[in-house]
């Protein structure tokens, strides 16, 4: 049986190559994919997690279910600086959508495909946690209900990618982190800047793509985030950070995890957003993630080329 999995997503760039990943690996029953305010507003998200979708030609089976549209208290924080203005990099900005989402809230929509599958679903979270956040709150028993967790966010032993110390989807929603890594889950996985930083998606990988509609599309959405990679780190990259918790959920062979304390800051003038690591176990806490410290990243590479390449 294919694993059942939900997608939350704040479909930018990468949420979109994660989301390509997942559909054609063809090893995941994808109950649906639930959007939220993050790199791009709530209605950006949505619209683009369609046209992925249509991309794929995948929009009549996987169903899309708009979430929240802010985070839990703060002001929105959008990255069009990476993922350009409509946040796939102009890349689909001639596609109209033709089937839209569905009805529903992206909260109750996971609380209630968990409690129809107990223990068999996977949460695939690659955008400011705000929407497990709610679901938790309407449904603490959603810790115990899911298979396990993976999400992409957090950096706990190198320099955030929106201020010196936070990663951006913690960034964006701290309260929410907090609440989720606090929560309890038995399974819960952070792929993190340590590892994603390190899985990069270079020109010889597009080229191996070829002269696909997908191909194409990679090319395209990813140039200015590659740009604009180049102009920070001197590599011409695209860090496929949301790919990664995907290839996560698929194999775990392509990253080391080791379980750590693992807490968010959400009143510092300087470090909102930091994930905290308690490496030495000061703090006398209990484990609450698996961390990932280490990452195959070729192993990555061809797995996320010859998927894509199917």
């Amino acid at each position: 049986m294919k694993q059942k999995v939900i997608l939350d997503v704040d479909t930018g760039v990468d949420d979109a190559l994660g989301i390509l990943l997942a559909v054609k690996s063809g090893q995941f029953d994808v109950l649906g994919i639930t959007t939220v305010n993050g790199n791009v507003s709530l209605d950006q998200a949505t619209a683009n997690t369609c046209k992925i979708l249509q991309l794929l030609g995948a929009e009549a089976n996987i169903p899309v279910i708009r979430g929240a549209d802010r985070p839990l208290l703060r002001p929105h924080y959008f990255e069009h600086r990476i993922h350009g203005a409509d946040g796939l990099g102009g890349a689909l900005r001639d596609m109209e959508v033709r089937q839209g989402a569905a009805e529903g809230f992206g909260p109750d929509y996971i609380v209630d495909r968990v409690r129809e599958n107990p223990g068999e679903v996977t949460l695939i979270m690659t955008a400011p946690l705000t929407n497990l956040a709610l679901a938790l709150m309407k449904y603490p028993g959603l810790v115990n209900d899911v298979k396990e967790v993976v999400v992409m966010g957090g950096v706990v032993a190198g320099f955030g990618n929106v201020t010196p110390t936070a990663e951006y989807n913690m960034y964006v929603d701290p309260e929410a982190a907090k609440l989720v890594l606090r929560a309890g889950f038995p399974s819960l996985t952070l792929v993190g800047l340590d590892v994603t930083r390190r899985a990069l998606l270079k020109d010889e990988h597009i080229a191996a793509l070829g002269d696909t509609p997908i191909g194409h599309y990679v090319k395209e959405s990813t140039a200015n985030y590659m740009q604009r990679y180049s102009e920070r780190n001197g590599v011409r990259a695209c860090a496929l950070h949301d790919p990664l918790a995907v290839g996560v959920a698929l194999t775990r062979e392509v990253v080391t995890t080791k379980p750590y304390y693992v807490d968010v800051e959400t009143r510092s003038e300087l470090c909102d957003g930091q994930t905290v690591c308690d490496f030495q176990n000061r703090l006398g806490q209990k484990p609450n993630v698996q961390v990932c410290t280490d990452v195959d990243a070729d192993a990555f590479l061809r797995l996320f080329v010859q998927t894509l390449s199917r």
